[in-house]
C-alpha cells in the first residue's frame, strides 16, 4: 500500500467550488482511497492506495468530483518522498523559506517561457522557477504581491497550486503518521 498527497486547485477560495471536507472524504474512501485524510479546507488529502499510477489515481479523484459536486478541480498526486524533495530543494535560507510559498507544477513548463519568466523582477519579491515548481518569497506578504500563483500558472502557461511552508510541513508529517 503506497501513501500519496493529493492537492487540489482552487476550492474553497472565497465561496468559489465548494467541497466540504468530510463529504470529500467519505466520496474519496468509497472510491476506493484507503486511510483518507484531509488538511485544512484548502484541498490537501493524505491517503493510500494500492494503485501505482499516479495519473490514474488523479483521474479517479477528477472523476469523483466532477460527478459528484458538478465542477472541474486540478488534482495533482505526489508521493510524500517528491513534496518532500520539491521542500528540501527550497533555494531560500530558513528564515526566508519559512515565510515562503512552494507552486507544485502540474506539468513542466517550456524552458523557454522558463527563461523569459525568470528575467522578470518586481521590488521585494524572489522566485526560482524549477521542473516541478516554483518557488516564492515576498517580503511584504503574499497578499500584496505582484506575483502569485496565478500570475505563474499564466506566463509558465501551466497549471500549479500552491502552499505555503507551514502547509507543506503538516502534509509532511501526517503523511509518516498514516
Amino acid at each position: 500500500m503506497q501513501t500519496y498527497i493529493a492537492l487540489l486547485r482552487g476550492i474553497n477560495v472565497s465561496g468559489q467550488k465548494k467541497i466540504p471536507m468530510a463529504e470529500l472524504r467519505e466520496l474519496l474512501s468509497k472510491s476506493g482511497l484507503e486511510h483518507v485524510q484531509t488538511y485544512i479546507q484548502s484541498g490537501n488529502v493524505i491517503f493510500q492506495s494500492e494503485k501505482k499510477n499516479k495519473t490514474k489515481i488523479e483521474d479517479k479523484i477528477h472523476v469523483a468530483i466532477q460527478s459528484h459536486f458538478g465542477f472541474e478541480v486540478p488534482v495533482l498526486v505526489m508521493k510524500p518522498k517528491e513534496l518532500q524533495q520539491i521542500f528540501d530543494n527550497s533555494p531560500f535560507p530558513l528564515d526566508k523559506k519559512e515565510n515562503s510559498y512552494f507552486m507544485m507544477l502540474y506539468a513542466k513548463a517550456d524552458e523557454t517561457v522558463v527563461e523569459e519568466v525568470s528575467k522578470l523582477s518586481y521590488p521585494n519579491e524572489e522566485f526560482l522557477i524549477t521542473d516541478k515548481a516554483v518557488y516564492f518569497y515576498c517580503s511584504a506578504g503574499y497578499g500584496k504581491a505582484k506575483m502569485s500563483n496565478n500570475f505563474f500558472e499564466r506566463k509558465l502557461k501551466v497549471t500549479a497550486t500552491a502552499r505555503n511552508y507551514k502547509t507543506m510541513v503538516k502534509l509532511l508529517s501526517l503523511s509518516t503518521e498514516i
